[in-house]
């Protein structure tokens, strides 16, 4: 029987996959929840590196957040995500769940990052 950080590590790899023959040469936006808080990064896998990077542990977002793990720190994270993904000139981003479903905190992320431009 798989435990459940082998089934989302499955997910995770097969959606990959997808990314990789539909996204082309754009930047991914990667979420990554824990219990505690919720990161984002955007990464050029061309080039091997990151790009943009925020987390509801930054310290631009500690005096604003009441709680690190809900849903109004994941819009948080999002927009600031994406301001940094702006400045670093990266406008147009493909969204990597990393298995995750989309709803709750991954989905209220993705919401405030196109809020904040990116585009996906």
């Amino acid at each position: 029987m798989l435990d459940a950080r082998k089934l989302r590590q499955r997910r995770k790899f097969r959606q990959r996959l997808a990314i990789r023959r539909k996204g082309g040469n754009r930047p991914r936006l990667s979420v990554f929840r824990s219990n505690k808080y919720i990161y984002a990064q955007v990464i050029d896998d061309a080039a091997g590196n990151t790009v943009a990077f925020a987390s509801s542990m930054d310290p631009e977002l500690r005096d604003k957040l009441s709680s690190r793990n809900d849903k109004n720190a994941a819009i948080e994270v999002g927009k600031l995500v994406a301001q940094r993904a702006s400045k670093a000139g990266v406008d147009k981003v493909v969204f990597d769940r990393s298995g995750y479903a989309y709803h709750g905190r991954v989905q209220a992320l993705a919401d405030a990052a196109r809020e904040g431009g990116l585009t996906f």
